[in-house]
């Protein structure tokens, strides 16, 4: 699922997603990793076909909305179970 590109800019956008993990604890919601944010932006890149551009990626994690994040985080869930 990741791109090249994405592997390479993982470490360089550490801090964005760190950021952002932030938020979403600072909301209440402590069980949120860096991980699950780097997956749920991918996920969001593939679906909407964006060119792999290190500007669109810390834009993306950056205005990943908690609504959003849930929603994915749902959707994986029940694919999971199905597995």
């Amino acid at each position: 699922m990741e791109n090249i590109q994405h592997t390479e800019w993982k470490m360089e956008v550490q801090p964005a997603v760190n950021s952002k993990k932030e938020e979403f604890h600072f909301m209440g919601y402590e069980s949120v990793t860096n991980e699950e944010i780097w997956e749920c932006v991918l996920a969001k890149m593939k679906k909407k076909k964006i060119e792999p551009r290190l500007h669109s990626l810390v834009d993306m994690i950056l205005s990943l909305s908690l609504n959003d994040f849930m929603t994915w985080l749902t959707k994986k869930a029940y694919t999971e179970d199905r597995k």
